[in-house]
């Protein structure tokens, strides 16, 4: 059962990646690369700061501006430079490496006995509960805050933006800033992830964000299977279930643990399990 716990509370740590993706590539339709990049930056902040006796919440506001920098320079990149915004991801996340290693100072750091956001909220005795008390405290302050943003004047300025920028354009909307505002907020959740996921599991690690963008793409994806099942183009639905489908991302790969298969796979299962996903909403949509 503790396998599976730590599964959703897996689940539940890159459910704020997987929102980031959702608003870089489902509001503003900008494939963002950045993603790697600012997952570990957010955690090795994170790890860095709090080895050195920084409190966890001061630690979150600097990881969430380190991952809302990083966008903001994707967005700057594509916005002023007119660059194409993979490429500016790309660019930006490959920046980010020496900019981690230097600022981490090695290549792997642990947290040892360090205070983490987990010690200082005690939802419950038992670590895992108390975990996982913590995670959906931070998962629900996010669908809130999202769903309430998406609803707002800016939130349908953004929407338009995604949906058809010469609209927007005509209507008085700043695009490309939008755009840039857009790529800030998803990598400072992307960045949330990381600092959440580095005291749960309790190091960082260089290399930990490397093809980490796959994890939140299948979140977006299993989620708006989901959706579409549902027949729901609620913004709140959409939001729930991205967050759905990364802990149903996660509970998956644990049962594919379970079965024994070697973790060295665990990459190419995620590879075909976005496949899958991509390839059954194809189908169902030619079949509608």
């Amino acid at each position: 059962m503790d396998f599976y716990i730590a599964a959703i509370l897996q689940g539940l740590g890159y459910a704020a990646m997987g929102l980031g993706i959702f608003i870089s590539l489902r509001i503003f339709n900008i494939p963002d690369i950045t993603t790697d990049g600012s997952y570990t930056f957010g955690g090795i902040i994170a790890a860095v700061t709090i080895t050195q006796g920084v409190h966890p919440v001061n630690v979150l506001v600097l990881s969430l501006a380190g991952g809302a920098a990083a966008g903001v320079c994707s967005g700057l990149i594509h916005t002023k430079l007119k660059v194409n915004p993979l490429l500016a991801g790309i660019l930006v996340m490959t920046a980010l490496y020496s900019i981690n290693l230097s600022v981490m100072g090695r290549s792997n750091l642990p947290l040892m006995d360090d205070s983490t956001i987990f010690n200082h909220f005690n939802v419950s005795e038992n670590a895992l509960t108390n975990q996982l008390g913590v995670m959906i405290f931070f998962i629900v302050l996010l669908v809130v805050f999202l769903t309430w943003l998406l609803k707002t004047d800016f939130g349908i300025a953004m929407r338009a933006t995604g949906s058809s920028e010469q609209m927007a354009s005509a209507v008085g909307i700043n695009t490309n800033t939008m755009k840039v505002i857009g790529l800030a907020m998803a990598n400072a959740l992307t960045a949330l992830s990381g600092y959440l996921l580095v005291q749960y599991q309790g190091f960082a690690d260089i290399n930990m964000g490397i093809g980490i963008v796959i994890s939140g793409l299948a979140a977006v994806m299993l989620g708006e299977a989901i959706a579409k099942l549902f027949r729901s183009n609620k913004i709140v639905v959409q939001v729930l279930f991205v967050v759905a489908g990364s802990i149903i991302f996660r509970m998956i790969l644990a049962f594919t643990l379970s079965m024994g298969v070697n973790p060295n796979y665990l990459k190419l299962i995620t590879a075909l399990l976005v496949l899958v996903v991509i390839s059954f909403s194809r189908f169902r949509n030619i079949r509608s």
